[in-house]
């Protein structure tokens, strides 16, 4: 029995170690992973580490108040008013401190206002009518100003102090009904709200700012470059432009434009924020802030377009190769120059400058788009099936919809470069574009047999007739070219001497 037990304990401490040392190797690597997300979360942004310390710094210097007996003194138990504020207003950006900040203050101060006049008026009704009085007139305007929060211009700017508003006045009315000193209690809430966000104001503003409007610039500007990056890795995955190991970099290209359709709630969320912000490095006062949100929207119409567009990317449909080696040439120059557009206006935003790169690859873009109209009308597919033409089809005409969309971007582009007044900037390095060919299409040529050699000194001279219609240059714009009349043609006689 003896040894039984002692086995048994010696099994039990067995167990017990082994149950501590998993215990200890659990808490070890769940402490592992929380620093390693923490490292994570300052290394992708490291303007959150300094926003923390900014938060620290405002709420240090608003808790003087409690600290330092005079101001203490002064205020009382008010002073927790402005430690409440800095918490509540204090935002990441300085658009989104000074609208929080500016909200409370006016809201405080509106509130405060009509609070003191409804419990002024509201004794006019004698001790028993009071409470009905304020009654009434809390119902009327909360009811009144919750309301309002559904206008969406109100609920997009205003609708952190309607809140305000709302519980001001009802804290103010409520409690006047037993508080004697209603006016100086109501000043020093007011005194350490303004405080408190004044603070909060200064400190973001004036201690490493983070600027929304800087954000939002930023935001569309990559968006754009998204885009550009997908249309290029499309040319070198759908055509094999390129080897495999820049197929596999360019396969990672093919995923960023998901993110751009998801981008509306942050465009909108940072341009109303921007509003509130003063002006700061290139950007002015009154900063047309609503154009980027039309240059975010036609980029997002473009990214829609892309996401049918990588539908056909890996498409088990078996594809005319004919018909592919025919339409390919005009696709992949409407995909290359319309990355190089974007690319091109991503560029100027960044450098603040009017996006007149652009135009060229925007032009070659169109070009391309007339030319591939033309070798769909002259391919003959008698021999080729329907069903292998379709994806190839599509995909061309999606290209050319996209090129459509990049053009509308240059021109919100170009239109928020004259109202934010960017630098208009040539471009000096730029070669000239060589002149293109001319294509002759649709021409007959007929050998003449009947000519007057005594016109002619050499006996054995011959003359061929060239007759050519709808005479089609690649310099033409698109517009020229289709309203060229098709019935035009032009006669070249040519004398070929034996």
């Amino acid at each position: 029995m003896d040894v039984i037990e002692s086995t048994t304990q010696v099994n039990n401490k067995g167990a017990c170690g082994g149950f501590l040392m998993d215990l200890h190797k659990g808490l070890k690597s769940k402490v592992m992973n929380v620093a390693k997300c923490i490292k994570k979360t300052g290394k992708d942004d490291p303007r959150r580490v300094i926003h923390s310390f900014k938060v620290g710094l405002a709420l240090t210097l608003v808790s003087l108040f409690y600290y330092s007996r005079p101001l203490y003194r002064g205020f009382g138990v008010a002073g927790m008013w402005a430690v409440l504020t800095v918490v509540v207003v204090f935002e990441f950006t300085v658009g989104g401190t000074l609208s929080k900040g500016i909200n409370r203050g006016c809201a405080t101060l509106l509130a405060g206002a009509l609070g003191i006049g409804a419990q002024h008026l509201a004794t006019a009704f004698g001790q028993s009518g009071e409470p009905l009085v304020l009654g009434a007139l809390v119902f009327i305007l909360a009811a009144g100003a919750t309301f309002m929060r559904f206008f969406p211009r109100i609920k997009a700017r205003y609708d952190y102090g309607v809140v305000i508003f709302i519980l001001t006045f009802s804290l103010v009315t409520v409690s006047g009904y037993r508080v004697t000193q209603l006016f100086q209690l109501a000043q020093q809430r007011l005194a350490t709200i303004l405080i408190g966000g004044a603070t909060s104001m200064l400190v973001s503003i004036f201690v490493s700012p983070v600027w929304a409007g800087q954000d939002l610039h930023n935001l569309v500007a990559s968006n754009l470059d998204k885009l550009a990056n997908y249309l290029q890795g499309f040319e070198q995955e759908y055509f094999h432009c390129s080897e495999n190991k820049e197929n596999s970099k360019s396969s990672a290209l093919l995923q960023g434009y998901k993110t751009v359709l998801a981008s509306k709630a942050s465009e909108e969320s940072l341009a109303n924020l921007a509003r509130w912000e003063p002006g700061h490095g290139g950007f002015r006062l009154c900063h047309p802030w609503k154009q980027y949100l039309k240059i975010g929207a036609l980029a997002r119409e473009c990214a829609y377009k892309i996401e049918t567009l990588n539908t056909y990317l890996n498409s088990e449909i078996q594809e005319c190769l004919e018909f592919k080696c025919k339409v390919e040439e005009p696709c992949k120059i409407m995909s290359s120059e319309s990355s190089k557009a974007l690319k091109a206006i991503s560029s100027s935003m960044k450098a603040m400058t009017a996006p007149s790169a652009a135009k060229c690859h925007i032009e070659k873009s169109k070009t391309a788009a007339k030319l591939l109209r033309i070798t769909l009308e002259t391919i003959s597919l008698d021999d080729a099936e329907l069903i292998a033409v379709i994806p190839i089809a599509t995909i061309a005409s999606i290209l050319e919809e996209i090129t459509k969309s990049v053009e509308k971007v240059y021109e919100s582009a170009h239109e928020l470069s004259l109202l934010a007044h960017f630098k208009n900037v040539e471009s000096n390095n730029v070669s000239p574009p060589e002149k293109p060919p001319q294509i002759l299409h649709r021409g007959i040529i007929n050998p003449l047999v009947d000519i007057d050699n005594s016109n002619n000194n050499n006996n054995n001279a011959g003359q061929i007739e060239i007759t050519i219609h709808d005479i089609i240059s690649c310099e033409s714009s698109p517009e020229k070219v289709e309203n060229a009349p098709s019935n035009s043609c032009a006669v070249v006689n040519i004398i070929v001497c034996h």
